[in-house]
């Protein structure tokens, strides 16, 4: 059996690239993914703490979160959509031009 601290390890690893990718990138795709990675860290923190300690209410939350997932992928995916259309490119420091 592996260890709790692994999965731990993993989902600590992961986060850190997702931070990453927002902080540098401008690709407005490329920032979704890098969400993405950072909620399935999470959810891979709250089943390895559901392993620890015995019960599923880790592993009931992680499903709640996979479907919060799905619905950020949604309404991002129709955010960049939009943003293509207005601006012929996906870059999200472009958007700043529609300001006051």
């Amino acid at each position: 059996m592996v260890p709790a601290e692994y999965y731990l390890l993993l989902s600590a690893g992961m986060f850190c690239i997702g931070l990453f990718g927002i902080l540098t990138r401008r690709n407005a795709l490329l920032f979704l993914m890098s969400v993405e990675l950072m909620l399935n860290a999470a959810a891979i923190n709250l089943v390895a703490f559901s392993l620890q300690w015995g019960n599923l209410t880790g592993q009931v939350f992680s499903l709640f979160l996979m479907a919060l997932a799905a619905a950020e992928v949604a309404i991002g995916i129709g955010i960049i959509l939009v943003l293509y259309r207005n601006f012929a490119d996906i870059d999200v420091t472009k958007p700043t031009t529609m300001r006051w």
